[in-house]
């Protein structure tokens, strides 16, 4: 088909549901649904792309998809009556908020710029009510230390090889640099409960780097680590030295820009 044009959906999910993003044969995915509602919408099989992958349990607000679709079948419905049938169609857990024409040659994701994460982080003897699907509670009556986290963010921008914050089969003879474009933590309220937020921005990234990443700052968050050990962890390219994986819960996929 030669008339075939580029469409994006743009979506939000709680990943508390699903088994990751991507398609599974067998599984609940988000992935998998949004090209099952397509498949029903447009009466033949539809395949997405996706801006990122992310993992089970992991949430997100801005994912972007982008898939084809035919001149005759852009015009048999409007965009607002397409995002209207995928809510009706998709699981509970999958929001869709903008269905759009793209230019031609458009990607969800080899057209990225850049992406977008946030990782929320609790710390208190008390364990969060309304944030507990959505954010890592550590146990503990010593406040964190959030300068040194910021001091230790900082040593993760620019480009580096980021083997030690990865999954160590994932990095097998694969390329491992990627570049951070900035990783700001900061201290936020939502829904009137404490947490601290780091927000991760970069051109790409590896299988649980922001999770691993999340995982070293724990330690630096709780003093058993100083902010330079990141650069240590950085050069080791060693992922058997750097934290643990923290939990998807806290993982958001915030946005994707073009």
């Amino acid at each position: 088909m030669t008339d075939n044009q580029i469409v994006a959906l743009t979506i939000g999910y709680n990943g508390s549901g699903f088994s990751g993003f991507a398609r599974q044969p067998g599984q609940l995915t988000v992935q998998g649904d949004i090209e099952s509602a397509l498949t029903t919408l447009y009466r033949r099989e539809i395949e997405t792309v996706g801006a990122g992958r992310t993992d089970s349990g992991v949430h997100a607000l801005g994912q972007v998809m982008s898939f084809e679709l035919t001149a005759d079948e852009i015009g048999e419905k409007s965009f607002d009556k397409v995002r209207n049938s995928l809510n009706a169609l998709t699981n509970d857990g999958i929001v869709v908020h903008k269905v759009e024409l793209k230019p031609p040659g458009f990607s969800a994701r080899f057209s990225a710029v850049s992406r977008e994460y946030r990782y929320r982080f609790i710390f208190g003897e008390v364990e969060p009510l309304f944030l507990r699907p959505y954010a890592w509670w550590t146990a503990t009556a010593q406040p964190a230390d959030l300068q040194a986290m910021k001091r230790a963010g900082a040593l993760l921008v620019g480009e580096h090889d980021f083997k030690s914050f990865c999954v160590t089969a994932s990095s097998i003879d694969k390329n491992t640099v990627r570049e951070l474009y900035s990783v700001n933590l900061f201290g936020a309220e939502h829904l009137g409960e404490e947490c601290i937020v780091m927000q991760v921005i970069g051109n790409a990234f590896l299988h649980s780097m922001i999770r691993v990443i999340a995982g070293c700052m724990l330690e630096v968050a709780l003093r058993r680590k100083p902010p330079e050990w990141i650069a240590e962890v950085l050069a080791a390219k060693d992922r058997t030295v750097a934290g643990q994986t923290a939990p998807p819960q806290g993982l958001t996929f915030w946005r994707v820009v073009y």
